[in-house]
This record gives C-alpha cells, sequence and structure tokens, in this order.
C-alpha cells in the first residue's frame, strides 16, 4: 500500500491553561501542556482518524480560510 502526504490546516488556541490543536478540514482536535505537544497529538489523532476511515485525506475538498474577526454586542 502507497501512504500518500496531504497537508490539513489547523489552528492551536490556549483554553483553561491547556493548548487546543483543531484541525480546520475535519472535525479531529487534541490538546497538550504545550503547543508542539498539542500539534504532535493532533498529528496522532488524525492519523489514527483515517486509518478507521473510508475518507483518504486526499478524498477531501481543497478549501481556502480567510481570518477575521467579528465585533458581539451581548
Amino acid at each position: 500500500m502507497i501512504l500518500m502526504e496531504c497537508k490539513l490546516k489547523y489552528v492551536v488556541f490556549s483554553e483553561d491553561g491547556i493548548f487546543v490543536a483543531r484541525c480546520l478540514d475535519v472535525e479531529v482536535a487534541s490538546d497538550g501542556p504545550t503547543e508542539k505537544e498539542a500539534v504532535a497529538s493532533l498529528q496522532e489523532a488524525l492519523e489514527l482518524y483515517f486509518e478507521r476511515s473510508e475518507t483518504r485525506p486526499t478524498d477531501l475538498p481543497p478549501r481556502t480560510y480567510q481570518l477575521g474577526e467579528v465585533a458581539v454586542h451581548a
């Protein structure tokens, strides 16, 4: 079996003293005490996700992202 590398986008943020890494292309997230460990944990979680899924990373539609902010008055 030939394995292909596919690059997925993620975001990392701090929450309650830990770092959370969330994939933007599929609903998978992980965490860790540092940004680096959170990303490493996310990579492992994504590999497990795709091992158990019928979907391959290469099957995902191409996406572009625009980051921004919105003001909410509450």
